[in-house]
């Protein structure tokens, strides 16, 4: 059964938190199939909270390793949506 494995990952102080956080993308790079990023910016305001959608491929036992290397990362909270077939 093929299973659809999602990551909504919060972000705070992206701008002490997010190089510490794409490392960690980087690391998992094979297993991440779609990133999408969002935060908001104005164009006087850029904000410090961010939120990422990871749609996850591969081998579980890896997604689940990245799942806990995410959320190990300073600022991050971390949910997880499995859809199957």
């Amino acid at each position: 059964m093929e299973k659809h494995i999602l990551f909504g990952i919060h972000l705070t102080d992206r701008f002490n938190n997010a190089v510490k956080l794409q490392e960690v993308f980087t690391e998992y790079g094979c297993n991440i199939k779609t990133r999408l990023g969002i935060h908001e910016v104005t164009k006087d305001r850029c904000a410090t909270n961010g939120l990422i959608l990871l749609e996850m491929c591969g081998d579980e036992n890896k997604i689940f390793e990245a799942e806990k290397r995410f959320a190990a990362v300073p600022g991050v909270e971390i949910q997880k949506m499995v859809f199957t077939h």
